[in-house]
């Protein structure tokens, strides 16, 4: 199957047959990441009086029951309904099934080597991905080529797939001057492997999730220039195999009605036609 897009007015191919997987797998049996001190996702089978669940306890059939934390447990996606009152379903902000996305590399700074700020105070050991390292990155590449952005951050590695951000040193986060460069370069949709946009502890000020959904602080409601259309995605894995640069989104999840649920987000790589 051929498929070929436009993007900022140049033509591209699309590889289909080589799908980028960006969501962890959430091994329901062994490690997996969780974030801000809750349970693991579980699973077991599900049985009444009448019914067994489990081939190996004398059932018919396997059906399992699960019990997770979307914005804790693995990759997700949330709406803004993360911070507002009323129902805010996640899958009504995605009204593209393919988008254009643009991948790029950044290596958050130590806290002393940055003007930028945020709410609350910086602290001294924080790690920041400012408004410098993205503009660097960004300038010169269209809006359209950013309606999804995603964000891997060094260093890399694989114990992202497992790591419990629980304990040990808060992980990156964005400055409010990065996160309003974003907004302003009207980025939709953002990906990160970070467990949140936010600092692990911000005393519940969401700063960052508050600019991103044009919320104002203190709010729980919706304004005439909120972005309820723009999605944030967490915990995400990029494997250093995959290149920076210009794909095609493909930003699957079920269709939950609820403010966040667990997604699978896929690239596919573009070839500019010739």
């Amino acid at each position: 199957m051929n498929l070929s897009v436009v993007i900022s007015g140049k033509s591209y191919g699309v590889d289909l047959s080589r799908p980028l997987g960006l969501a962890i797998p959430l091994d329901f049996a062994g490690p997996q990441p969780r974030f801000f001190g809750a349970p693991g996702a579980t699973i077991k089978s599900f049985q009444n009086q009448e019914f067994i669940g489990a081939t190996t306890g004398g059932g018919s059939c396997n059906v399992s029951e699960i019990h997770l934390v979307p914005h804790c447990n693995g990759t997700h996606t949330e709406s803004v309904g993360h911070i507002i009152e009323g129902a805010m379903p996640v899958t009504g902000a995605l009204t593209q099934c393919l988008l254009p996305a643009t991948l790029i590399t950044v290596t958050p700074v130590p806290a002393g080597e940055t003007t930028d700020t945020y709410v609350p105070d910086i602290e001294d050991t924080d790690c920041l991905i400012t408004e410098t390292l993205l503009s660097g990155l960004l300038t010169g590449m269209s809006d359209e080529d950013i309606e999804a952005l995603i964000i891997r951050t060094m260093p890399n590695s694989p114990s992202k797939k497992e790591r419990d951000y629980g304990d040990g040193p808060s992980p990156p986060y964005f400055t409010t001057e990065a996160m309003t460069y974003l907004s302003g370069r009207n980025v939709t949709h953002l990906l990160v492997d970070m467990p949140s946009i936010d600092r692990m502890n911000d005393q519940g000020y969401l700063s960052n999730h508050r600019i991103f959904w044009s919320v104002p602080a203190g709010s729980h409601a919706l304004l005439p220039d909120s972005r309820p259309d723009r999605t944030v995605t967490e915990m995400v894995f990029v494997d250093d195999v995959i290149e920076d640069g210009l794909y095609l989104l493909n930003l699957q999840m079920p269709a939950f009605v609820s403010d966040a649920a667990p997604s699978r987000p896929v690239l596919y790589s573009l070839v500019e036609a010739r």
